[in-house]
């Protein structure tokens, strides 16, 4: 039997030697074929590319490659100051370090045009469509593909200034690209900003996570905000609130309302951020759903603003206190004792189940402490294990006790920040009454002193802006679209930046890309 085996394998040999030299041989001729063209042709294949896509999208800020990366839009301005750094982080407190080799930067570079070219394939995919698919179908998934395009165009000309603009499917090599100016950018996110709005559902008709008309509305609002022309910004803004599909949430609801709390807490508790779960104010969430498959990244928010309070003798890791953070960052000094009154309780953004400041010993292993209030820590630099932080990425999987990855909605937009993004283009017509009726909106919800018209400035909308939406607004991108950053951050949390200097307005061009570019002209910016 073993010499027949022998010579069956030496024969199979031989059939196969005599059938290479055939000249179709090694001609590819597969059953079936997963491309764009193949794919999107009906509804399954668009809804599947764009699963894809939003996937993708998420990557921006939930990555975990880089510990620490998620660090670079807040530290360096005037909300954060480093607890325990890892690395990516680092250049953007101390922009001594911030050259053409940054790894945080290659990392946002790289994510925003995977995100681009996903966009490029469904958008010609729905020109190219067969007759069969609904225009109003194809017009609406162009127009979902259309808005994350822009998004990630105004993420890169915030970041990077002039970019290079790629409107149709990358799918070979290129080495020939080059910068456009930042103007003919700005046009093209209007551009696809306006071309989508009418396609797209109202939240109302939307499936739950998808791209709304309100999504598309306010990301146009704060793209004429950054191009100076707040007289557009302000119909577009009012578009969301007179739409009445939103409002602000302004009482207890969900799985949590009947224990302590504040509805403010509400909209960031697990199984509340959704529309369908009572969430009035939710915009665009990026949804994750523990369990799904694919339905969980390794989100690092919990982890970047929770403290290691762990740490402690006497604490333990509890629900009530955000599962296991890392403490990576921390609020600065302005934030924790400048920001808002002395008395801590008349914003409800500041009270106790929003901004958590006190700390009791939990453990009860530990009777000599147990139920007594942390204080006078000595020793090892408590800097992220005993401090005051946001509970918005509060959240505990008893499975995972380690917390690696953050099973929450990433909260995108919200109608909380329209009304800002609404004062701040109304203060910048010079309309204070009209920006001092916006930002009390917020504060009536927040049961906060109301503010008059002679008290409107940049700074105020800015500081406000950091009431409502700390921990969720990506700080760096804000401090740059409104040219604030260098005074602010050196202003109000100089102490713990090094070097910040104008040429760090703009970022640099990743290194790699630009000797990749052998053919084309993608220039560095000034001072990197």
């Amino acid at each position: 039997m073993k010499r027949l085996s022998l010579a069956f394998i030496g024969l199979l040999g031989t059939a196969q030697l005599f059938s290479s030299c055939k000249k179709d041989y090694l001609d590819e001729t597969p059953a079936s074929l997963y491309t764009p063209q193949t794919v999107l042709t009906d509804s399954l294949g668009f809804e599947a590319a764009m699963a894809g896509l939003q996937s993708v999208v998420r990557e921006q800020y939930t990555r975990s490659d880089e510990q620490g990366l998620l660090g670079m839009m807040q530290l360096g301005t005037d909300v954060a100051i480093p607890g325990q750094v890892q690395g990516a982080e680092i250049p953007y407190y101390n922009y001594t370090q911030l050259n053409s080799q940054d790894q945080a930067a290659a990392v946002m570079w790289s994510w925003a045009y995977r995100t681009i070219n996903n966009c490029n394939q469904i958008i010609a995919g729905a020109a190219a469509a067969p007759a069969t698919l609904r225009q109003g179908y194809k017009n609406r998934i162009s127009g979902e593909a259309r808005f994350y395009r822009a998004y990630a165009y105004n993420f890169l000309a915030t970041l990077w200034g002039d970019v290079p603009l790629i409107d149709q499917p990358v799918s070979t090599p290129r080495t020939d690209f080059t910068r456009s100016p930042l103007a003919t950018v700005n046009t093209f996110i209007i551009n696809d900003l306006t071309t989508a709005i009418p396609s797209l559902f109202l939240a109302n008709k939307a499936a739950s996570g998808r791209i709304t008309q309100a999504a598309a509305q306010q990301l146009l609002g704060e793209v004429y905000l950054r191009t100076g022309q707040p007289a557009l910004a302000e119909p577009a803004l009012q578009a969301v609130l007179n739409s009445g599909q939103y409002r602000l949430v302004s009482a207890r609801y969900g799985v949590r309302a009947s224990l302590p709390g504040d509805y403010f807490s509400d909209m960031f508790i697990v199984g509340n951020q959704r529309r369908s779960q009572g969430n009035t104010e939710v915009i665009w969430a990026e949804e994750q759903q523990l369990l799904v498959p694919g339905g969980t990244t390794s989100a690092q928010q919990r982890r970047m603003w929770v403290p290691a309070y762990y740490n402690v003798k006497g604490m333990a890791l509890a629900d009530s206190l955000g599962g296991r953070g890392i403490g990576r960052m921390r609020l600065s000094q302005w934030v924790d004792y400048r920001l808002y009154p002395a008395n801590e309780n008349a914003d409800m953004r500041n009270s106790r189940f929003n901004l958590k400041r006190r700390f009791y010993y939990n453990d009860p292993t530990q009777t000599a402490t147990f139920g007594r209030r942390v204080t006078g820590i000595t020793g090892t630099d408590t800097v992220f294990y005993i401090t005051p932080y946001t509970t918005k990425w509060n959240q505990f999987d008893p499975t995972d006790t380690f917390g690696f990855g953050t099973i929450k909605d990433l909260t995108m937009m919200r109608l909380g920040e329209t009304y800002l993004l609404l004062a701040e283009a109304q203060f910048k017509q010079g309309n204070t009454a009209g920006a001092a009726t916006s930002i009390n909106a917020l504060r009536t919800r927040a049961r906060a002193a109301q503010v008059t018209a002679s008290q409107i400035d940049l700074n105020f909308i800015l500081d406000e802006r950091v009431r409502e939406l700390v921990g969720e607004e990506q700080r760096r991108l804000t401090l740059l679209r409104t040219g604030t950053l260098i005074e602010r951050a050196i202003r109000l949390n100089g102490a713990s930046i090094t070097g910040l200097a104008a040429k760090n307005l703009l970022l640099p061009i990743p290194q790699t890309s630009i000797d990749l570019n052998t053919n084309g002209s993608l220039t560095q910016n000034p001072g990197y």
